[in-house]
């Protein structure tokens, strides 16, 4: 607990040194194209994990309907490899699941919330935002922090800071992305950005197909190329981060609570310091500047916040350049 806060110290200090770096990359038109030879500011990324209690939970169609055991054990290892790299992360919520596990859903909060790690608000019931009214998306938001916020009191955080909509999903017109900002800003929420995408759930859902085949070789196939196409991604959208704004802010990385991230994520972890990056919170990774801007391109689509920064500065950028994972994968996860 000790190294965590830590940890967070130091993300809030390099926070402060972002803020003051990104003052000097904005005018009131948006960014200002740096040279390559000035100084950037040191790495970092903030880890986040969407669906807690799990991805999975129950869900009849999934490849493996996890047991109990299995949720309590895929967030244990999850939340051991966050200590294991002294890494502060934010878990997003959804209320549903936690109802649908009973006790246990609140077990696995409570076990967030003892090794010092953050809740976030994952909405009610996961449905996607873009077939819902305004009303219904309110609903989504408040019946979703039911089970977090008594959680929340036990740590510094008195509610859920950070709201994450399903998909990504943030306004498929501007009026609806308008109100939805207006509704979290309403609720005492932050929209959670992400920067980094690894389709995590496509390797997953093939990795439990083999799982439940008990085909260890496969299964060992389809983590290594994960791990590979994570470090792809990595490196790629700092990369576009780099061509949009002239500069690298603080990463954000969207992953999911599942069997896969589970057994991968210490690798994961040692995959972003062997690219030089610092474990931060979410807080102190928004706190950068551009986080701080509102949205103003509406889609229907999630796509990572790079992209949406490409739109709102009309910076042309080509995304055919990204890697798709393996197309093997994909089919074999069908």
């Amino acid at each position: 607990m000790t190294q965590i806060r830590k940890t967070i110290a130091q993300g809030r200090l390099a926070a402060v040194a972002a803020i003051l770096m990104g003052l000097a990359l904005f005018s009131q038109c948006g960014p200002v194209r740096l040279q390559a030879a000035e100084l950037t500011a040191a790495r970092t990324v903030a880890i986040t994990f969407d669906d807690l209690p799990h991805v999975n939970a129950a869900d009849p169609e999934a490849p493996i309907p996890p047991t109990f055991d299995a949720v309590r054990q895929v967030n244990r290892d999850i939340l051991g490899a966050l200590k294991s790299h002294a890494a502060p992360a934010t878990g997003f919520v959804v209320e549903k699941r936690v109802e649908q596990l009973g006790p246990l859903g609140k077990e696995v909060l409570k076990d967030w919330i003892d090794a010092g790690q953050d809740l976030g608000n994952h909405t009610y019931s996961h449905v996607d935002s873009n077939g819902l009214d305004i009303n219904a998306i309110e609903r989504e938001i408040v019946e979703g922090e039911r089970s977090i916020g008594p959680f929340l009191l036990r740590s510094a955080a008195p509610k859920p800071r950070f709201l994450r909509f399903p998909y990504n999903h943030v306004g498929n017109t501007p009026e609806k992305q308008q109100s939805i900002v207006e509704l979290a800003a309403k609720h005492g929420y932050t929209l959670a950005a992400s920067t980094i995408d690894t389709s995590d759930y496509l390797f997953d859902r093939a990795y439990e197909k083999a799982l439940a085949a008990k085909d260890a070789a496969k299964a060992e196939r389809i983590v290594a190329a994960y791990l590979e196409h994570t470090k792809e991604q990595i490196a790629y959208y700092a990369d576009l981060n780099r061509q949009v704004l002239g500069y690298e802010p603080p990463a954000i990385m969207l992953l999911h609570v599942n069997s896969l991230n589970a057994v991968t994520l210490d690798r994961i972890m040692i995959l972003f310091e062997e690219a030089g990056y610092r474990f931060t919170t979410l807080e102190a990774a928004q706190a950068d500047p551009i986080y701080r801007k509102p949205l103003t391109v509406a889609t229907k689509f999630g796509p990572m916040w790079g992209y949406r920064w490409a739109r709102q500065y009309d910076v042309k950028v080509n995304g055919s350049t990204e890697k798709e994972p393996p197309d093997w994968v994909v089919q074999y996860g069908r």
